[in-house]
């Protein structure tokens, strides 16, 4: 939290800054954001002139950002996406997932576990059945793994994700939902 008790955001792949305007919205103080494409970046830098831009998040330490209480991050979504070539976590643009929860995990390690205290992930429906639904179990498992490694995710039920759940576990819980942005 901030000085004033807010909760503080980061935001990767930040885009036009959707995540750093919701939070401003509920009262959150976005902290710093990544993105690498110009325009956004230009949108956001003029829009919300305080939060701190560190580009691209290869080059990004979660030991050496401001810590956060909450990351949010819609990874690229080409590889998962019913309209792409379906190639999943291990595609180019998808598997930057990965680099988020590096981040993460690294931002925990030196915070002692203490931040970021919440994440959020968006991404499109794609997503449940990208490779026969295990590519959405890898962003369970890694998600879990930030908190423990030892967290059991089960495959889908009936084969095929829910459009909602959660997984319960000592000292945390996740959840998920399909929200339809239109």
């Amino acid at each position: 939290m901030d000085e004033n008790g807010r909760l503080t955001l980061g935001s990767l792949f930040s885009g036009s800054g959707a995540f750093e305007l919701g939070g401003l919205i509920a009262g959150i103080r976005p902290v710093w954001a990544s993105e690498i494409e110009p325009f956004p970046i230009r949108v956001t830098t003029r829009r919300l002139p305080f939060v701190k831009h560190y580009g691209d998040v290869n080059s990004i330490r979660g030991d050496e950002v401001e810590p956060v209480d909450i990351i949010t991050f819609g990874s690229p979504c080409q590889n998962l996406s019913i309209a792409g070539k379906r190639a999943g976590l291990d595609g180019k643009q998808s598997s930057l997932f990965f680099q988020a929860i590096r981040i993460i995990k690294e931002m925990r390690c030196v915070t002692d576990g203490r931040y970021p205290r919440f994440i959020v992930w968006e991404n499109v429906p794609g997503a449940f059945s990208s490779n026969g639904g295990e590519d959405f179990r890898a962003v369970l498992n890694a998600v879990c793994s930030v908190k423990d490694g030892d967290i059991p995710v089960p495959g889908p039920p009936k084969g095929k994700w829910a459009n909602a759940g959660c997984i319960m576990a000592d000292g945390f819980s996740l959840a998920w939902r399909v929200v339809d942005a239109q």
